[in-house]
């Protein structure tokens, strides 16, 4: 089943005729109405008209996350406040958060975009759809939620948490899909087994997965524990959440939905653009976005575009797993992690040295996050009601900060190797690519 074959099935003609279109138009909105666009666009000698075929695009200026910070809050939206009615955020380099803003249009293409990957996943109006990740300002919960309406399916908005209530929901509700991260997955796939509860005995058909990368190892374990197949689905706030991509029943990598999102792959070094089937850094441009567009923005992620026709009927091109990032940010948990966040929250305190390492691993398919800081000169590591109530108070400001907490290692100042180059602060141990 395709959700809207006119758009996901369409030759790669028409396909580019649409994106042409849409692309003129939102180049053209950009410049009109958000000052930094139209300020990059002039320093290097662009103008909206200039933009006569799609391979013209790489004559515009990229988008990067640094543009965000130096816009924020909303110096980055199209639309005025008036026309805003959603504001999602993610977390940012320097504890601002990247804030997105989005028009009733916006959410309706993106519960048509979410509405599709979930029709890749089987689900339907007869659907009961389990929505297990965070609600709030993060863009999960509601964003599966928005493409459940979309399709006219039963959405349970559960957020995260309370394991047991999840399964009890699951069972009497007879949920047939779960939408979570693949970790929260894990959990409550050990707590079906903890309860005796067979796969057989649940309704579950299938899983929406994403917001942190997972391993093939994972994904067999929760397919076998809950009995579904499992689905990718991909997304940023920037662009607009969940649902820009999405796996079909092929397992052969996501579906872009390309009418909305323009990708490329370029070099992340020389920012060249690069072929398909080559690993470089996806970039996207969003395609008639009122709120946030955005053009060219590089989303550090590196995967390669596969553009041959997919077994399942769609001719969308399809982006690759994730294998990894161009910068230093981690992916803990779900949750976007900056180093420069934590040697932010380390420098409040006079008891530590600046000196640190984020120290991130895998166990039972979960990720562990450490951070080992040195103390002040002349302070006990001894003093347990000392240590304790200060690590108390890291813990909280990192909290607060990244909206997670970790395991927290004191040392004697001096410990930590020291560096004459560039610092290395974080051994991240996790491997992806099994």
């Amino acid at each position: 089943m395709i959700w809207n074959e006119a758009v996901e099935c369409a030759d790669r003609e028409t396909m580019r005729a649409l994106q042409l279109k849409k692309l003129k138009e939102t180049v053209k909105y950009e410049y009109e109405n958000v000052k930094h666009y139209r300020d990059k666009m002039d320093a290097v000698g662009v103008k909206p008209e200039d933009i006569k075929t799609l391979e013209d695009i790489q004559k515009l200026p990229f988008t990067t996350k640094e543009d965000l910070a130096a816009n924020y809050p909303t110096g980055m939206f199209a639309a005025p406040m008036e026309k805003i009615i959603r504001i999602h955020a993610s977390s940012g380099t320097t504890g601002k958060p990247k804030v997105a803003g989005y028009t009733q249009s916006d959410l309706d293409m993106w519960g048509e975009a979410v509405a599709r990957g979930l029709t890749m996943a089987g689900q339907d109006a007869n659907s009961v759809l389990h929505v297990a990740y965070g609600y709030g300002l993060f863009t999960g919960g509601l964003g599966a939620h928005i493409g459940g309406e979309h399709i006219n399916a039963t959405v349970i908005p559960m957020s995260s948490g309370n394991t047991k209530k999840q399964v009890t929901f699951m069972q009497d509700l007879g949920s047939t899909a779960l939408c979570c991260t693949p970790s929260y997955a894990l959990t409550i796939t050990e707590e079906i087994k903890r309860q005796g509860i067979k796969p057989e005995d649940l309704k579950l058909t299938a899983g929406i997965f994403g917001a942190e990368p997972w391993t093939q190892a994972m994904r067999d374990e929760i397919e076998e524990g809950l009995g579904i197949r499992a689905h990718d689905i991909y997304g940023l706030t920037e662009i607009i959440g969940p649902g820009v991509a999405c796996s079909c029943e092929e397992n052969a990598g996501m579906h872009i939905q390309e009418d909305f999102f323009y990708p490329e792959i370029v070099d992340p070094d020389t920012l060249e653009v690069l072929p398909d089937g080559k690993d470089g850094e996806l970039v996207f441009t969003t395609l008639g976005k009122e709120g946030m567009p955005m053009i060219r923005y590089r989303t550090r992620d590196i995967c390669h575009l596969i553009r041959e026709k997919c077994a399942c009927g769609r001719t969308t091109v399809r982006m690759s797993r994730v294998f990894g990032r161009t910068d230093d940010m981690l992916i803990i948990r779900g949750v976007n992690v900056f180093p420069s966040q934590i040697e932010t929250v380390i420098g409040t305190f006079k008891e530590l040295t600046i000196n640190y390492k984020i120290v991130v691993g895998r166990v039972h398919d979960r990720d562990t996050f450490e951070l080992h800081v040195e103390l002040a000169e002349g302070l006990d590591i001894d003093d347990i009601a000392f240590m304790e109530d200060l690590r108390d108070r890291i813990n909280h400001a990192l909290r607060d900060m990244l909206g997670i907490g970790c395991k927290i290692k004191f040392l004697n100042a001096g410990t930590l190797p020291r560096s004459e180059g560039k610092a290395k602060r974080v051994e991240d141990t996790r491997n992806f690519a099994e």
